[in-house]
């Protein structure tokens, strides 16, 4: 692994002028995720979770980030499907790079696919591009997408076998079909991907734009994964439109609530008793039509 040669952009998008606006290209086949039973990941900071029962007898997928993973001396054995996000919004934030070289994790995202087990996604080492994130790295949205699609490729030269999950950055509409290009002038066709995140919209789901995005997206074939959508979001935008999505959101809400009846803690904001209890009352509180786009946020 250590004799890889990486790079820090695709070297096909070096000097290739960028497409200008153009109209996605509609497909009357593609499908709407509110008819199927679409992942809905909840997002965990405890990897014990992975290994609780409940959630496998439920089958409730978990989302855990790299970061409380790394490390670890054991880990445990998964017993419902979950994805593993990489904590880049909290990398970028935080240090205004990445402190994890692509080689680094690879090796743990190998590590965890073999120990852990029934991994669906792993999260490449994506460049959001929120005010706040290029404040800190002092790069452009451009750069933060070259260094997204070059991630991808790093890491698919690194462990191919692995279930990397492309990301698309961007803030505007145009912004994230110059991304899509970038992929494409990589030799990357986005719609062959399982699916793809979409990155840098959390904060804007359910506004018109981040509806625009999605829905043009979608439109092309591209399968979405949403990461940090709550309920609001998911109920008053595209979600139909989302091949899956992740939240962590109900920690925050336990935080600024008191403890539910019976538990001995301070706070819920780490209790799967309250997890899944938030999960299941935002279920039930849904129309039946829109109960599979439901998150547990």
């Amino acid at each position: 692994m250590a004799s890889a040669v990486l790079f820090d952009l695709p070297e096909t998008a070096k000097n290739v002028p960028v497409k200008g606006k153009r109209p996605a290209p509609v497909h009357a086949e593609r499908t709407w995720y509110a008819d199927i039973d679409r992942v809905t990941y909840l997002g965990t900071h405890q990897p014990s979770w992975l290994a609780r029962p409940e959630f496998g007898e439920d089958c409730i997928p978990l989302c855990v980030a790299h970061h409380r993973l790394d490390g670890r001396k054991t880990l445990p054995r998964s017993v419902t499907p979950w994805m593993l996000d990489s904590g880049g919004f909290t990398e970028l934030s935080k240090y205004g790079r990445w402190t994890v070289t692509p080689h680094a994790y690879a090796a743990a995202a190998r590590r965890y696919y073999d120990e852990i087990g029934l991994m669906d996604v792993c999260a490449i080492q994506d460049w959001m591009v929120e005010e706040e994130v290029l404040a800190q790295t002092g790069l452009t949205v451009w750069d933060h997408q070259l260094k997204t699609v070059a991630s991808f490729l790093n890491l698919m030269t690194l462990d191919a076998e692995l279930p990397w999950m492309p990301v698309l950055q961007g803030f505007t509409l145009d912004e994230y079909l110059r991304c899509v290009d970038l992929y494409e002038q990589a030799g990357v066709d986005l719609t062959l991907e399982p699916v793809v995140g979409i990155g840098s919209v959390c904060r804007r789901q359910g506004t018109k734009e981040a509806v625009r995005i999605i829905e043009t997206l979608w439109s092309m074939g591209i399968r979405l994964h949403g990461f940090g959508f709550k309920v609001t979001g998911l109920r008053n935008g595209a979600s139909h439109l989302l091949y899956s999505s992740d939240s962590l959101a109900w920690s925050v809400n336990a935080m600024n609530r008191e403890p539910m009846p019976g538990c001995t803690h301070q706070s819920c904001s780490n209790c799967p008793r309250y997890a899944r209890a938030w999960r299941n009352r935002m279920l039930n509180s849904l129309p039946e039509d829109q109960q599979l786009l439901t998150l547990t946020a």
